[in-house]
């Protein structure tokens, strides 16, 4: 009796195996129309990222999980479900009575916009096997699935072994807000055929099983640092030549309840390819939204993945909120100045849900914690604030709600925000600017110590802040405070173009101190250039040094020191004087490499003005040497406010140059291959540049209007810009540009004819002007053609 119920539930599991196996379809089938990319055979063993906005995945391109960041030291990789950890890995395994495989060595690793591919192939075996990994949207979990064909001339009998390593811990400052973590404990869950793993003293679940019933199921060893346990799934596997068989294997997770962690199970297990289909159709739509045609491909290509990217690094915690995240794997939390640099680029890529979420986020926290309108730096995704704000932060948050303005129209928006602003500006002030001069004191966008007086970023972001805060005043019926801080933003750009100005160095100082901060600086930045065998810089220094001590000033004065990348937020800003600014921007050329602009220009190297090298990370994180993707796209924006969009290209060609570098289908925060592998800023970098300045969109929402001036770099003369949305998608405009044997011609189409569009014209081509389709409208000293219906289409000759 005992032996005939084996039996029966050994024939009902294979029954019920090939019935599921029978019913699966590959992922193979359904990507023919999705873009992928191929990496590196040298980067396989390098991070890659699995998105989602409620979980993500962390592993290296070969397919292993190896333990990886610094901020939680070892524990930034594997699969994230934020607040928590759900998993350090797994590892899937081939075994036959003969050999075994475990599949950590791929062959090749291809990423998809919103999935990924590992690639092997057992020759042994005659076995080729695709691993997939796939993250729905607004769920919390993921699908794995195996693919694997038999291109031998026999059958492959052998089984899977799946072993996931859980490790159910808090993330970064979690015992902030009393999440402390504990032992994790597994059971063999019936109902999913699987393993559903508990954190012994908090409500934190992790489930993870196939498709398939298990022949086998075991504890295993767990090599893991933390309190994770290992457990094994093993099924059997029978091959006929020429076939291909999948496996699909579900984990799923909840901080809340063992409830929602099988109903996410049960979710994705059931309805899988629904839920692809819809992450790939909204990938599509995300694609076509700002849809750029340049005669650059690589470029092309690396503006429409840093789209995806921007999506990738969407968080969601709904206990929190949702916002855009700086970068994985060490920073997947919210930031303050990250997002306002960021949104810039989000808003004119079309992806408005991020911005709005984000920004209500970033104003409701600092709110709460600070409520004074200073805005913070740095946030857990727990809610536990690690660093209330640095000073630039303020006021940079003040011209993204006006940048976000000009593009909504949105007067509740502005209404919504400007309390916010005005308190801010206020601290600001009141509370930093501890000598009266007007220049606030404290801690900007560099990062080094003592670098505390009044910033030259500070002092460019404040006086951006009181403009923009003037023009926002000025549409909410508030003249009298509009004026208030036009003048502030008058004096300081006036002060700024003065008091920061050395025409030594033909620079912006990087700040205004006392002869002793500077002479204790120097010291620092000596050991620094010492360090990284700069002689170059070491003289320089010195000579400073000596400088100071021969000239003493009671008075604090400018110091060109480190030449770090911020003393060009003037021109980025736009308010440098032109003569200041063209110099400086030939000074900026001092500190490059060919993948872009160094953080601190002090640290330079060789290849610093030429097309050759590369940067090596230390064994301890550190930016020490860096070039990062912030700094070069800000010179980008620099260069095009003072007509010099093909000096601007080039820093774009740069940035491009490191693009897939490493982890194919993104971009590294530093060029080219370290610190995070995709960075929410790099948008800022591109799109800027491209939409608000090459096609010189220039979006007046609230008044349905928007006025565009184009500016091309020489090679760009076949390009187009489609389907921009205006006013949250009331409008959508698109911008055809081509040159020709001298002859340029624009075309310019929207959807809604009640918005009001003006071309720009430079006035040396007005009198060579046709228009084919459009109305000449009057305007002071400019050339302005207004649409026809819909469209305006113009050309002239050189």
């Amino acid at each position: 009796m005992k032996w005939s119920l084996y039996k029966m539930a050994f024939l009902c599991i294979l029954f019920w195996n090939c019935t599921e196996t029978e019913k699966k379809v590959s992922l193979s089938q359904y990507v023919q129309d999705v873009p992928s990319i191929v990496g590196k055979t040298e980067y396989l063993d390098s991070p890659f990222l699995t998105a989602g906005n409620r979980v993500y995945m962390v592993g290296h391109q070969d397919g292993s999980f190896t333990e990886i960041g610094w901020h939680i030291k070892g524990e930034m990789g594997g699969v994230w479900d934020h607040p928590i950890k759900l998993m350090d890995g797994f590892d899937i395994a081939f075994k036959w009575n003969d050999e075994s495989h475990i599949l950590n060595k791929a062959d090749t690793f291809t990423n998809y916009p919103f999935a990924n591919k590992q690639h092997y192939n057992i020759p042994s075996k005659n076995l080729v096997v695709k691993r997939w990994q796939f993250v729905p949207d607004d769920l919390e979990g993921l699908l794995v699935q195996i693919e694997l064909t038999n291109t031998g001339p026999t059958p492959l009998i052998f089984d899977v072994d799946f072993t996931g390593h859980s490790d159910l811990r808090p993330t970064w400052l979690g015992e902030r807000t009393n999440m402390n973590d504990s032992e994790d404990k597994a059971i063999f869950e019936e109902t999913i055929q699987g393993w559903m793993v508990k954190d012994n003293k908090n409500p934190w679940y992790l489930c993870y099983a196939s498709d398939m019933a298990p022949t086998q199921k075991s504890k295993a060893e767990n090599s893991y640092r933390g309190l994770g346990v290992s457990n094994q799934l093993s099924y059997a596997m029978e091959i006929e030549p020429n076939e291909t068989k999948t496996i699909n294997f579900i984990v799923s997770g909840s901080y809340v309840s063992r409830e929602n962690a099988f109903t996410t199970f049960n979710t994705i297990k059931s309805d899988w390819l629904n839920l692809w289909e819809a992450k790939k159709q909204r990938y599509k739509e995300l694609a076509q939204q700002s849809k750029l045609t340049i005669p650059d491909k690589k470029m092309q290509q690396t503006f429409e993945w840093l789209k995806y990217n921007c999506d990738w690094l969407i968080r969601t915690v709904p206990e929190i909120g949702t916002g855009i995240t700086a970068g994985i794997p060490d920073y997947p939390w919210w930031f303050g100045v990250d997002s306002e640099y960021a949104l810039q680029g989000y808003m004119s890529i079309g992806q408005t849900s991020a911005v709005y979420n984000t920004i209500a986020l970033l104003d409701s926290v600092s709110n709460s914690v600070n409520g004074n309108g200073k805005i913070i730096h740095e946030m857990s995704t727990n809610g536990a604030v690690f660093n209330k704000g640095n000073i630039n932060e303020t006021p940079q948050f003040a011209s993204l709600i006006w940048s976000i303005y000009q593009w909504n129209g949105n007067k509740s928006f502005l209404e919504k925000y400007f309390p916010t602003i005005e308190k801010g500006l206020s601290w600001l002030m009141e509370e930093n600017d501890l000598d009266g001069n007007g220049f606030p004191e404290g801690f900007g966008m560099m990062e080094i110590h003592g670098l505390d007086s009044e910033m030259i970023d500070v002092a460019a972001y404040s006086q951006k802040a009181f403009a923009d805060a003037s023009r926002m005043a000025r549409e909410l019926g508030r003249d009298s405070l509009a004026l208030q801080y036009q003048k502030i933003a008058e004096e300081l750009k006036l002060k700024i173009n003065t008091e920061f100005w050395s025409e030594n160095f033909n620079s912006y100082a990087d700040f205004i101190g006392t002869d002793a901060q500077a002479l204790h600086l120097i010291e620092d930045a000596i050991i620094r250039a010492d360090t990284l065998n700069k002689p170059w810089a070491i003289e320089e220094l010195k000579a400073t040094k000596q400088f100071i001590k021969a000239h003493p000033s009671n008075e604090p004065r400018p110091f060109v020191m480190h030449h770090n990348w911020v003393v060009n937020t003037p021109m980025e800003m736009g308010i440098a004087d032109t003569t200041k600014a063209l110099k400086a921007l030939e000074t900026a050329k001092q500190f490059v490499n060919p993948f872009g602009v160094f953080v601190t220009g002090i640290d330079r190297d060789q290849s610093a003005g030429s097309d050759d090298g590369s940067f090596k990370g230390s064994k301890i994180f550190s930016y020490t040497g860096a070039v990062m993707t912030l700094p070069t796209g800000v010179q980008a924006r620099a260069e095009n406010n003072y007509g010099r969009p093909n000096e601007a290209l080039n820093y774009l060609e740069r940035m491009t140059r490191t693009f897939s570098y490493a982890f194919p289908g993104s971009m590294y925060e530093v060029s080219p291959d370290y610190g995070m592998i995709t960075q929410a800023w790099n948008i800022y970098s591109f799109a800027y540049p491209i939409v608000n300045q090459f096609f010189g969109i220039q979006p007046y929402a609230s008044q349905k209007e928007v006025v565009i001036s184009p500016s091309m770099p020489d090679t760009w003369d076949n390009s187009s810009l489609e389907n921009v949305k205006l006013g949250d998608g009331a409008n959508t405009i698109s911008v055809f540009y081509t040159k020709k044997d001298g002859k340029t011609s624009i075309i310019i189409e929207q959807t809604n004819p009640e918005w009001k569009i003006k071309l720009k014209i430079p006035e040396s081509h007005a009198d060579q002007l046709q228009i084919v389709k459009g109305i000449l409208s009057d305007s002071d000293n400019e050339t302005m053609i207004e649409p026809e219906g819909m469209r305006i289409e113009v050309s002239y000759q050189d």
